[in-house]
């Protein structure tokens, strides 16, 4: 059975909660995922990121969700987005201690997805990127990321137009894909199970881009 081991990183500014989820049997691979906006109650058990998570153990990845400064028990204060990257440079830290070698995989959700790719590009085998907020966030550093990219929206996203996203996706260096779920607002909360499953082939597509 997969196990679950709650963690406490030292992070740049104090504890950061966080929790690594295990796969049953040794792990083919290794996974950080960034949780949504802070300010709007975006934490690492968000239901999108549960999700993501599920979707990537059950593929062998151990994966590390953890709590942005001033979210949950993990502590200092929200810093725009700066200080939330030096938080997931910690936690990619810890993860890179705890499992060694094999692939490893940065991704987040909408807010976290914009912290992600800015701390994974460069550092990664492969990013992962969920409904990326395009109209709020440029994405300098994933615009120039050579690393393979997978993209997974929702149709009806309130926050990037499935036009911008697709556009957005062809402008990416390669390679890079993107999966659609249809009738799905930002959340996902329509059809949960559909976006595991996307977010599943996905990572599918990750794995067999990258070669250990």
């Amino acid at each position: 059975m997969p196990s679950i081991a709650p963690l406490e990183i030292a992070g740049p500014t104090g504890r950061l909660e966080a929790q690594l989820d295990l796969p049953d049997g040794p792990p083919r691979a290794a996974a950080l995922l960034c949780h949504p906006h802070p300010l709007g109650g975006g934490t690492m058990h968000t239901h999108a990121v549960f999700r993501a998570m599920r979707a990537l153990r059950a593929r062998g990845a151990a994966v590390l969700r953890f709590n942005f400064r001033g979210v949950g028990r993990s502590e200092g204060r929200h810093a725009e987005g700066v200080g939330e990257r030096d938080d997931a440079r910690a936690a990619l830290a810890e993860l890179r201690e705890r499992v060694p070698g094999g692939p490893l995989f940065v991704g987040g959700f909408s807010f976290g997805s914009w912290v992600a790719s800015a701390v994974g590009a460069g550092e990664a085998d492969g990013l992962l990127v969920l409904a990326p907020p395009v109209g709020l966030y440029g994405f300098e550093e994933l615009r120039r990321a050579a690393e393979p990219k997978a993209v997974v929206v929702a149709d009806r996203d309130e926050y990037a137009s499935l036009p911008d996203v697709e556009a957005f996706v062809r402008e990416l260096p390669p390679p890079a894909r993107l999966w659609v779920v249809s009738g799905a607002s930002h959340l996902f909360t329509e059809d949960l199970d559909g976006y595991e499953a996307r977010v599943g082939e996905a990572t599918d597509w990750l794995l067999a881009q990258i070669s250990f």
